[in-house]
């Protein structure tokens, strides 16, 4: 089993190039590209989607496509006839995590993004993001920043998603971006049952999403997989929950019975997702901010979105969205 909760592992950086960078996107209504320039995270979420077959060392081999600004500004310039859509920065890993100090690839990448004039959204649970204040700035109507906070418990976050930063950390950054008067939302997600579901916890992240002045608040329930499955039974136990509860409550809620071998996601029973998250929307509405993905328009943006060899396989959100 890869064990997430490792901190004293350092990862190990690993240079590589790449074919195309730019992939076809959705998330619901949404469509656009999304951007992953690193491969693997060094925040180690126990709940990550993007921990697959497809990459089983994500947590300890951070891989940097050193050649991502070459490749996108080749994509761009091959571009054909039509409207750009938003490109997402990082759709499965965090595009500022702790490895972006050292390869930059992020920032060189928002650099040409800004250069064609290209919309973007950054999604992060990353401090770092802060050294490029003043270049999102800039471009600050054509961009969005979306923090993704789980739990402002630091016991939680801290077995949770050892390598973020402190909660509180990241709504200092939050207030920064915003006095540029940068468009920013908070992501919700995962909302994991039994660990940040409880009224005390979303309230709290409302709540400080309303004196950082956040714009857009929104959010979605875990979806299970085998993999996450057995990571969250560590979290159980981690936590000092009743295992047998916990674990029996999950089987009822998911409607599984153990052992878990869905290789696909598995959402939780519909009408309780339904009703938790009306009480969330609720809450942002009386707050004065708007529950909902920020959109950005495509049709300010008069360029198009056919590539000539840019990869056309469908990534999505609800499979790879983490950071």
């Amino acid at each position: 089993m890869n064990f997430w909760y490792n901190k004293n592992a350092p990862p190990v950086f690993i240079a590589k190039r790449s074919k195309t960078i730019l992939h076809p996107f959705t998330i619901g209504k949404y469509h656009g590209h999304t951007l992953n320039v690193y491969q693997g995270c060094q925040h180690r979420c126990g709940y990550c989607y993007a921990t697959y077959e497809w990459s089983p060392e994500f947590y300890n081999k951070i891989y940097a496509k050193n050649n991502a600004p070459e490749i996108l500004e080749n994509e761009i310039r091959n571009w054909r006839s039509g409207d750009i859509l938003p490109v997402m920065v990082s759709s499965a890993t965090d595009a500022y995590q702790p490895a972006e100090m050292k390869f930059e690839l992020t920032r060189k990448c928002v650099k040409i993004l800004q250069k064609y004039d290209v919309p973007y959204y950054i999604f992060t649970k990353s401090t770092l993001i802060a050294r490029d204040l003043d270049l999102h700035a800039d471009y600050r109507d054509k961009c969005f920043i979306v923090w993704s906070i789980t739990t402002a418990d630091e016991k939680i976050r801290r077995i949770l998603e050892p390598g973020t930063p402190p909660t509180a950390s990241m709504f200092k950054v939050m207030e920064k971006f915003i006095s540029k008067r940068i468009q920013c939302a908070v992501n919700i997600d995962p909302i994991i049952p039994l660990v940040t579901d409880s009224n005390e916890n979303i309230d709290t992240i409302i709540s400080l999403c309303k004196v950082a002045g956040i714009k857009n608040v929104f959010g979605a329930f875990l979806r299970l997989r085998y993999d996450i499955w057995d990571r969250l039974k560590m979290v159980f136990a981690l936590l000092n929950m009743n295992l047998d509860f916990s674990i029996n409550h999950y089987k009822k809620i998911y409607g599984f019975s153990e052992p878990l071998r869905h290789d696909n996601n598995l959402s939780m029973e519909r009408s309780l997702e339904s009703t938790f998250l009306n009480n969330i929307a609720s809450k942002v509405l009386e707050n004065g901010m708007i529950n909902g993905f920020p959109e950005l328009k495509e049709n300010k943006f008069p360029y198009n979105t056919k590539f000539k060899n840019c990869d056309k396989r469908q990534l999505t959100l609800n499979n790879y969205l983490d950071s």
